[in-house]
């Protein structure tokens, strides 16, 4: 029979606090695939942000190069990119030249 440690220690949970809560979700909805694709997400501010975080979050998305934000009537806010360098570039494909067998 297994014995049961009394001694052991509850898991300690970490609460995320709101301005981190807030970073994941816009973090998260910017690298989606199709927001990726089409280059601009509508991010809608929920009852839950505070106007300290949405402010904090939203004057760092501000001061980001190539990134232009646009404040909407309905308190949304949507966030257009420029596609990156690395994006532009063409793919350079190298096929192996085929040679003649030696022997």
């Amino acid at each position: 029979m297994a014995r049961v440690n009394k001694q052991s220690k509850p898991a300690q949970r970490h609460e995320i606090s709101g301005i981190e809560r807030l970073g994941l979700r816009v973090s998260s909805m910017i690298n989606h695939p199709v927001a990726q694709a089409q280059r601009w997400v509508k991010i809608h501010r929920l009852d839950t942000d505070g106007d300290r975080e949405w402010g904090e979050v939203m004057g760092l998305l501000s001061e980001t190069d190539g990134i232009d934000l646009v404040f909407n009537d309905d308190e949304s806010v949507t966030v257009k990119w420029e596609a990156s360098v690395d994006e532009d570039r063409p793919v350079e494909v190298f096929e192996p030249i085929e040679e003649p067998a030696t022997f």
